[in-house]
């Protein structure tokens, strides 16, 4: 068998959401390994500098941007800061998300529920919107959009998180669908259980040991970003050791 070639990025401009820890942050890693400056946005600046520390290291370039993605405005200035930078966007990767808490439907509290709705969906929509330009003036711009088997499964007591994901899900194929036609494509990740913070927090009985590091996920997902990559509107899901991709019927 040939190897694949290895991913080159040189030149390449990609923004990482949820950058300072897990898989964003190993995410943006990966990117800056293979030649793209990185756009690394999180609220946690210690996180972030950490980042900016491990790709410089490594003799990558990062652009650090301190953000909470309820910062609509906020979301809206980033766009137009990359278009004054950089006058294009290469990659996007969502993947900032927040699991809510779980709990009976009935037992949520509305504060949460917002909460959820708002960064997980809404900002997702506002980031999609700020860089939808910039990613059409790349010769092969790529979205990557993080989402979970919780939007199919709706398991027992993950209903907001749940409808999240879902709701991140249709946004994805819809504007694959729109985009179909240019050089962007636009896919999800399904990441599966992987050992991170947020997982401890879905299910603090498991065993950490048992789950893969976010590390060997990040290099899963950022084949994605491949200017060689030619499916859109796909969901990638982590399946023995490899990401399957499947499209949801229409």
């Amino acid at each position: 068998m040939i190897p694949a070639p290895a991913l080159d990025l040189s030149g390449r401009v990609a923004v990482v959401t949820g950058a300072s820890r897990g898989i964003g942050y190993f995410i943006a890693l990966e990117l800056a390994a293979a030649g793209a400056h990185v756009i690394a946005v999180a609220r946690t600046v210690g996180g972030l500098e950490e980042l900016d520390d491990q790709i410089k290291a490594a003799g990558g370039q990062a652009t650090l941007v301190p953000l909470d993605l309820a910062d609509m405005a906020g979301i809206d200035r980033l766009g137009g800061a990359i278009h004054e930078r950089w006058g294009k966007l290469d990659v996007l990767v969502a993947n900032a998300g927040v699991l809510g808490v779980i709990s009976p439907i009935g037992h949520v509290e509305a504060k949460t529920f917002e909460k959820v709705m708002t960064i997980n969906v809404t900002s997702t929509w506002r980031l999609i919107r700020s860089v939808d330009p910039l990613l059409r003036l790349s010769d092969a711009g790529r979205a990557i959009v993080l989402s979970s088997n919780a939007a199919h499964s709706a398991r027992a007591f993950w209903a907001p998180y749940a409808a999240s994901k879902a709701a991140v899900e249709t946004m994805m194929r819809s504007w694959a669908h729109e985009t179909e036609n240019l050089a962007l494509r636009v896919n999800a990740a399904d990441p599966g259980a992987t050992r991170t913070a947020m997982r401890a927090q879905a299910v603090p009985g498991e065993d950490p040991g048992t789950l893969p590091h976010p590390s060997e996920i990040a290099k899963r997902i950022v084949p994605l970003a491949s200017p060689a990559l030619r499916e859109t509107g796909l969901i990638f899901q982590a399946k023995h050791n490899r990401f399957v991709a499947y499209r949801q019927p229409e």
